[in-house]
């Protein structure tokens, strides 16, 4: 038989305090991020062990770790808080879907390209939300979804999320990025993958969902990896531009990383290697209905910002010719 509210023998409060220690492996590290006394803490974990019959930390004066029946525990207890933080979050969507504040995370290959065209659009059309973003790798942020620090996250779907559920965005094509003076960066033609037959291929570091999706294109086009790894595509480009070898990227970012038009730049051809750019957050969020609203702006966004590059590429290739000609396509 359940126990009723009133009668539970321990708080949220402890639980959060067991939380706490069990991430911070240290008593007075856990008091201070929990705003509370270190006696006061401990005394209030020793009455939760007793509770539960229990022990769910051994410490002596160097260090604190957490006993095996802990581990289960605490892993329940993160569970509890994030349930508990849903009610409270479901509770006040009730009253206002579209207020309080959002946190967001983003990956580093998504977010210099698109936050700053997007966050204005959200501030406009959700002006009772605050939007906190997160840029991280795609494991450290479907961990962070999982432990409930984040509501959402925008990333590739093609990575492994886990048990999400997501809206799509857009398609993100990839184009062939090589230096000016490349046999390959000559050529106006769509690119196919027969050209990159034992080419050597500059890629991001372990980490970025980007590098898994660009080596399996590799592997299926017999390119190679170069030995150096790039931690960001700023980077890439760089190396790209130096004449180091020749890279995948992201359509999106096109702009912004050959500003400066040190690369030639040519789509691939059908079919095209590609990522799809979604929102996901946790199953049973109570924040689903307002993540699924800002993603349909996302989306109308990404649509207006690809019609106007269309656009620019058809003046840049009638004032500019031939020589344009490469670039606006693969920004198409």
């Amino acid at each position: 038989m359940a126990l009723s509210a009133a009668s539970q023998p321990f708080s949220l409060r402890q639980l959060q305090y067991a939380v706490a220690v069990a991430e911070a492996l240290s008593f007075r590290k856990a008091a201070e991020r929990c705003h509370v006394s270190q006696p006061s803490l401990s005394a209030q974990l020793a009455q939760l062990e007793e509770v539960l019959g229990v022990r769910l930390f051994e410490r002596d004066r160097r260090r604190v770790l957490i006993t095996a029946a802990g581990h289960e525990v605490i892993e329940r207890a993160r569970r509890v808080i994030i349930e508990a933080d849903d009610l409270l979050e479901a509770a006040t969507r009730v009253r206002d879907p579209l207020s309080g504040t959002l946190r967001i995370g983003v990956i580093p290959t998504i977010a210099p390209y698109v936050l700053p065209g997007l966050t204005p659009v959200l501030r406009t059309k959700y002006p009772r939300l605050t939007f906190l973003w997160v840029e991280d790798k795609t494991d450290a942020l479907v961990r962070s979804l999982e432990a409930g620090t984040l509501d959402a996250a925008l990333l590739a779907l093609e990575a492994d999320l886990g048990v999400v559920e997501h809206e799509v965005i857009a398609r993100d094509d990839f184009v062939l990025a090589t230096p000016r003076d490349h046999a390959l960066g000559a050529k106006t033609s769509a690119v196919r993958s027969a050209e990159l037959c034992d080419v050597k291929m500059l890629l991001l570091d372990e980490g970025h969902c980007l590098r898994e999706q660009a080596l399996a294109f590799c592997s299926d086009a017999k390119a190679r990896e170069f030995e150096f790894r790039a931690t960001s595509l700023s980077t890439l480009v760089q190396m790209v531009a130096g004449g180091s070898g020749i890279t995948l990227l992201p359509r999106i970012a096109v702009d912004l990383e050959n500003r400066r038009g040190l690369l030639a730049i040519r789509p691939f051809a059908k079919p095209v290697p590609h990522r799809t750019i979604g929102l996901a957050w946790r199953r049973r969020s109570p924040l689903a209905g307002s993540l699924r609203a800002i993603a349909a702006t996302a989306r109308g966004t990404f649509a207006a910002a690809s019609s106007a590059s269309r656009h620019q590429g058809v003046a840049a290739e009638s004032g500019r010719g031939r020589s344009s000609k490469r670039f606006t396509t693969a920004a198409t």
